[in-house]
């Protein structure tokens, strides 16, 4: 038996340094320089203005950025309906024994969350495009023309429409995951409800989801966290409008600081976003673990 030569601690120090410098540079650095600068009233250029805290009144008071924050909000609400709970029963139905071609499946669901999110920012502008889109020829060819619309200027639905989109790409990507959460459960597990009478929805909410709770609890963090820094879709879609219908935080911190120039108060939004952020993920997370503690019972 050879035997193992475990690596000195210094040397472990050493490969550890770069990934967190990196996370450190990235991540920390960025986010210590935003609340630096939040202090401050910065038009651009060299001259900074130490203002304490009236940055943050005037937050406080924006209400442009509250209806923002809103529509955050509404977009982690639709997301977490409608990218994990239709991801986990499009996996009970493709892990159903009567499903054929089951790689098929796992594989073209999850290809939209390979695009990049301005292409599909483009792909559905180009689908509700007025004139063009198929949406609207749709409509036309079975009878339903009565129901076109110029979709990107419905101020009262515009966020439901912008969250098609994102819904759509990402399905697939909680799907591969929580195929990997239910792969891990003993087959056995099911074999026992199936034979102790357990039909496919009782099976799915009193064995399925609590086995795997810790994996959605993740899936539900990432969820969160993504759409509370939404961007890019809305942006290429509808830059925000029409007005201000579609104004997420992260595209009102951009508009702020590189539209405006107001690099002071866009450093406040980005606080502000990260903070915000902070407690929804938090709420979520609590409100999970009460509820899958309720189903196990």
């Amino acid at each position: 038996m050879l035997d193992v030569i475990k690596p000195k601690k210094s040397v472990i120090y050493l490969y550890l340094l770069i990934p967190v410098a990196a996370f450190v540079f990235t991540v920390f650095v960025p986010l210590v320089a935003a609340l630096f600068y939040s202090f401050f009233e910065w038009k651009n250029g060299p001259v900074k203005t130490f203002n304490g805290l009236a940055n943050y009144r005037q937050l406080i008071a924006d209400a442009t950025f509250w209806k923002a924050f809103g529509n955050n909000i509404y977009l982690v609400v639709a997301c977490l309906i409608g990218q994990i709970g239709i991801a986990f029963l499009l996996v009970l139905l493709v892990n159903a024994k009567t499903t054929k071609l089951k790689g098929v499946h796992r594989t073209f669901g999850f290809f939209p969350s390979t695009i990049s999110a301005v292409c599909i920012g483009m792909i559905w502008t180009m689908v509700y495009h007025n004139k063009y889109g198929i949406l609207n020829w749709l409509l036309r060819a079975i009878g339903c023309g009565g129901l076109t619309q110029v979709w990107l200027n419905n101020t009262e639905h515009i966020m439901l429409i912008v969250s098609i989109p994102l819904i759509w790409q990402y399905i697939g990507y909680y799907m591969v995951i929580i195929f990997s959460a239910i792969a891990g459960i003993d087959s056995e597990i099911f074999e026992s409800a199936n034979i102790d009478g357990a039909n496919a929805w009782q099976t799915a909410m009193h064995i399925t989801l609590p086995l795997i709770k810790n994996t959605m609890l993740v899936c539900i963090t990432l969820c969160v966290a993504g759409n509370m820094k939404a961007f890019d879709n809305i942006y290429t879609m509808t830059k925000g409008g029409p007005g201000t219908a579609s104004m997420v935080m992260a595209m009102y911190g951009y508009k702020i600081s590189f539209e405006q120039f107001n690099l002071g108060y866009g450093s406040t939004i980005s606080v502000a976003i990260f903070v915000l952020s902070l407690l929804v993920i938090g709420g979520s997370q609590w409100l999970v673990k009460r509820v899958t503690a309720r189903v196990e019972v």
